[in-house]
């Protein structure tokens, strides 16, 4: 099973919005066979490993990482290829939490005389697909919001200067995040100050992540540096665009505005999910970020944090107003540290405590 977890990270940067699978085909103590998802409409994990296995599938264990499909959708039911295979024995990671299949391909494998082993390695296979299932539990995408600071927690100098607060290590794994993500989120302030290019650049397959621009006042212009590399870009305005507001054929705009005048963040979660987006990064501006932490949108925050000050005339990390007292304070938890050249890496998750 760890071998079958080891090559689903192989669609990392390129199944989604499809989840992460990894299969592995053993016969008589020997891997027959093994596959990955890599991209939507291509072949599942399983049909990869069945056509290299061959004839050798007869009898054999399958290990996969994620429960087997048992319906049609862009490809075959999975169900089906592996009992026409023969396979005697399947070892599931994850039940799969797609309510199209949330136990149903495990029950059609039994009823047709498979044996079935589900839970093995759980944690570490719902590990590869957290924003998949929140999506499709919760009818929304996991939300990541990424800070490069100093010791001191400034984003920027007074002047407005942050090339570069953290070491090239730490800028090398934010593209990493940005791969595996379906979409990123930036504000019409960073886009104007940094004029990122925003798409993830990794060693590896990648489907480029959607890039979305709130841009509320509809300042953005069509020389952006965003619309230089290839990927599809959304922008959202809370205020009416003017007639000549437009950009090329793979840009859409639309406008949410909310109860506050602003871009309306949940609105805005709820069309990613229905565009089947899983994971998010939001990578902008205090006024953005901190927007996200008060409406309790964020699931984790990644801080890159260099061992520099900046003192109290830099930029922080987040606006957020009406914290009067430490009760209401924002919490999270401490997930991990890790040292990236000079800086450090501390990635918070939600925290559930109360007092």
């Amino acid at each position: 099973m760890r071998q079958a977890l080891a090559l689903a990270e192989k669609g990392l940067y390129s199944s989604k919005p499809n989840p992460r699978v990894g299969c592995v085909i053993v016969k008589d103590d020997v891997v027959v066979g093994e596959g990955w998802h890599l991209q939507a409409g291509g072949p599942h994990a399983e049909i990869v490993a069945l056509e290299q296995a061959g004839a050798a599938s007869r009898g054999a264990q399958l290990y996969v990482s994620l429960e087997p499909c048992n319906h049609t959708g862009r490809t075959g039911p999975c169900v089906v290829a592996l009992l026409d295979a023969g396979i005697k024995r399947v070892v599931v990671g994850a039940i799969d939490p797609n309510p199209k299949v949330a136990g149903k391909g495990i029950q059609s494998l039994q009823q047709s005389g498979v044996e079935v082993l589900s839970g093995v390695c759980e944690s570490e296979a719902r590990t590869l697909n957290p924003g998949f299932e929140l999506r499709m539990l919760k009818g929304r995408p996991l939300v990541r919001v990424k800070v490069a600071a100093t010791m001191d927690g400034r984003t920027a100098a007074m002047d407005g200067s942050s090339k570069w607060i953290t070491s090239e290590e730490a800028r090398r794994d934010v593209h990493h995040y940005r791969a595996q993500s379906c979409a990123l989120i930036t504000g019409i302030g960073t886009v104007i100050e940094d004029d990122p290019r925003l798409n993830a650049r990794v060693d590896a397959p990648v489907k480029q992540p959607l890039r979305v621009v709130l841009d509320g006042n509809a300042r953005l212009e069509p020389n952006a540096q965003l619309f230089s590399v290839d990927g599809p870009v959304l922008i959202v305005t809370s205020a009416q665009p003017a007639a000549d507001y437009s950009f090329d054929e793979r840009t859409e705009c639309i406008q949410m505005t909310g109860n506050d005048g602003r871009v309306d963040l949940d609105q805005l979660l709820t069309l990613l999910a229905e565009k089947k987006v899983n994971e998010v990064m939001v990578e902008a501006g205090a006024g953005v970020a901190g927007a996200f932490i008060a409406k309790d949108m964020v699931d984790e925050i990644i801080v890159y944090s260099s061992p520099d000050i900046l003192g109290s005339s830099g930029r922080g990390m987040f606006v957020i107003r009406g914290i009067r007292n430490i009760d209401n304070r924002v919490r999270f938890e401490i997930k991990n540290i890790s040292r990236l050249g000079r800086d450090l890496k501390v990635i918070y998750g939600r925290s559930d405590a109360t007092d």
